[in-house]
């Protein structure tokens, strides 16, 4: 019509833009790679021609995107992109992006869900979905856990570097909460070994009595954004039920990492 074609909704709907297709896939190849890559390493590592790879590369270190050493020819991520990542950190809220699926979470398990972000070595609860059931649970939002004895503080922990974990037990007294808290830095270090393995942890009435626990951290690109967990009287809790809980979980950390 009038010399130009209308779109199909099927064509709509398809990424816009060749060109920055691929100059985002030369992005995430410099942001994943161990070493600064030559233009041969780029081409060679997407499969793309070395003319068009050096096109994009071209554009991208004039605007300050990529930065190419003289000496090595080798890129790196330009300096560009700080502002752009304090922004987006800054105006990014993991309450908006995780309640759609913990809210299916929730509705699923019929049990109440928890939503925390780390902050000065205590977990910071920022969202609770209350379990359309009947009992309620102590944790209200703005109140605080500590990681040692928390289902979402364990799965923060586990995600620590060695160095940062040995300087949080120098720092942290590992006070009893109830009859069944983890105190010692030894005991606590084999359940977060456990936890790594599994990406799941457990609190079996450690911070609050009767009440049983399953946590798992948010983690995006080496980024940790906080830890969500299913909260429920440990009466409810049997074995069967825990197990498909544990999937569950699984499935809704996956899927908030993907939509982060």
């Amino acid at each position: 019509i009038g010399g130009f074609t209308l779109n199909t909704g099927k064509e709509a709907s398809k990424p816009y833009g060749t060109v920055l297709i691929k100059a985002k896939e030369i992005l995430d190849f410099l942001l994943a790679a161990n070493d600064p890559p030559t233009l041969s390493d780029i081409s060679r590592g997407l499969q793309s021609p070395k003319p068009t790879t050096l096109k994009i590369l071209s554009t991208l270190e004039t605007l300050g995107f990529v930065w190419r050493d003289t000496d090595s020819k080798r890129y790196f991520l330009g300096t560009r992109f700080i502002p752009y990542a304090q922004k987006a950190l800054a105006t990014f809220n993991i309450v908006n992006v995780a309640r759609p699926f913990l809210e299916d979470l929730r509705d699923k398990t019929e049990e109440t869900i928890n939503l925390g972000i780390e902050r000065n070595n205590k977990i910071i609860l920022v969202e609770k979905l209350e379990s359309p059931r009947s009992i309620k649970l102590q944790s209200t939002i703005g109140g605080s856990m500590n990681l040692y004895s928390s289902a979402m503080g364990k799965a923060i922990l586990a995600t620590f570097s060695s160095k940062s974990l040995d300087s949080y037990f120098k720092s942290t007294k590992m006070v009893p909460m109830t009859p069944h808290t983890i105190t010692t830095p030894s005991k606590l270090q084999k359940d977060l070994n456990s936890i790594k393995e599994l990406g799941v942890s457990v609190d079996n009435e450690e911070n609050e009595e009767e009440v049983f626990c399953l946590g798992a951290s948010i983690v995006r690109d080496g980024q940790l954004y906080g830890a969500f967990s299913i909260s429920a009287p440990k009466y409810r809790m049997p074995q069967e039920r825990r197990s498909a809980f544990v999937r569950m979980l699984l499935d809704t950390k996956h899927a908030i990492e993907s939509a982060i």
